[in-house]
């Protein structure tokens, strides 16, 4: 174990989003954040965003998945050699397939190769401990936001809201003293978000995604498929809970709508099952703090103050990156890993009790 000593480390962030690789490096001891650092920024090319999307839903083994694990590390290892003075890396891999109750969790990329080429230790497989030990294996974020909250000087529950290619949020007390103390964190994916947006644009229009949300909110969303959507299961739900990327059926709801009445469809859909969610929450949050791509949605960000009953605002409010929480939540991680601390716990991925995920490649 590490104790309190604080290192500078690299975080590694692939979303299912497949934009591309985020890089954070922040200093930590795993309990506080001392520091931020750099960060980079490394997209996919359209060849290997197309690889990569063939292979979702794939498993170890499986044809086509040593081709995107293959793009997966190499990706990472051209980002990582942007930076200099890292003493540890956390690596998330891309996420293929994640089954908590049936086949487990498949995050392409091997760690061991990662700690070869930059000559560090790498922490990586974060979600597997998780699962095996009756845990949905995500969100994993939720401990790092428990810090983000103190490092503001929150005194009150507030949630931190990540639009990714699936939505999550985590509901965070700060006044607790540990974020494994019980009641200090409610965590759970709320649906999907930007990846039903991002697939209509890519299939149909051949864009990445709804700049700004400007077709979406040039569109008229159909209510009444938005209201058969919240009747799926899933919303009933207690959480903790998670999603893989495709949400059943979702995108062909909208199939027979024109483009822009789809998408903002899709963005009332991504709204409305945020605000279900809201319905689990222990106790009314103070603000809606936003990161990840979806806080660039003006419609979607719209949406969302009409449905939350909390000031929502971009996380670049209170003076943080909403572009990197992510990717400096697994540097976070690994230090925790490394000291022997817990990344998990029932509120926040309903694992039995506090568990450490993660392993460490030596180089």
């Amino acid at each position: 174990m590490l104790k309190g000593e604080i290192k500078r480390v690299l975080g590694l962030m692939s979303g299912t989003s497949f934009d591309g690789v985020d890089a954070a490096v922040i200093d930590t001891d795993g309990a506080r954040i001392t520091a931020f650092g750099p960060t980079a920024f490394r997209p996919y090319t359209d060849a290997e965003r197309a690889i990569l999307r063939a292979a979702m839903g794939l498993w170890p083994g499986d044809t086509g998945v040593e081709e995107a694990a293959e793009i997966v590390e190499t990706a990472h290892a051209e980002i990582i050699a942007r930076f200099n003075g890292v003493e540890m890396i956390g690596f998330h891999g891309q996420t293929l397939a994640h089954e908590p109750q049936r086949r487990g969790t498949h995050q392409a990329g091997a760690g061991d190769v990662l700690a070869l080429v930059a000559g560090l230790p790498v922490v990586w497989d974060f979600r597997s401990a998780d699962v095996r030990l009756g845990g949905q294996g995500a969100p994993l974020a939720p401990f790092y936001h428990f810090a983000l909250a103190r490092h503001i000087g929150a005194d009150a529950p507030l949630v931190f809201l990540n639009l990714g290619g699936v939505g999550n949020l985590t509901w965070v007390d700060p006044r607790h003293d540990a974020p494994e103390s019980d009641g200090a964190l409610l965590a759970f994916d709320t649906g999907p978000a930007n990846a039903p947006m991002d697939d209509l644009c890519h299939t149909r229009l051949g864009l990445t995604r709804d700049e700004g949300g400007a077709r979406a909110a040039s569109g008229v969303p159909d209510l009444g498929i938005v209201r058969d959507f919240l009747r799926e299961g899933y919303f009933l739900r207690l959480p903790p809970k998670s999603l893989d990327r495709d949400f059943p059926g979702l995108g062909a709801r909208v199939a027979h709508l024109a483009d822009n009445d789809a998408l903002a469809t899709l963005s009332e859909s991504v709204a409305a099952s945020v605000g279900a969610g809201f319905d689990h929450l222990p106790e009314p949050p103070a603000q809606v703090l936003v990161c990840g791509g979806g806080r660039h949605n003006r419609d979607l960000m719209a949406r969302l103050g009409a449905h939350l009953p909390a000031p929502v605002a971009p996380i670049e409010a209170v003076g943080l990156d909403g572009d990197m929480i992510e990717a400096q939540a697994f540097a976070y991680l690994a230090m925790r890993v490394a000291r022997g601390l817990p990344t998990s716990c029932p509120g926040t991925t309903g694992v039995a009790a506090a568990v450490g995920g993660g392993q460490i490649s030596a180089p």
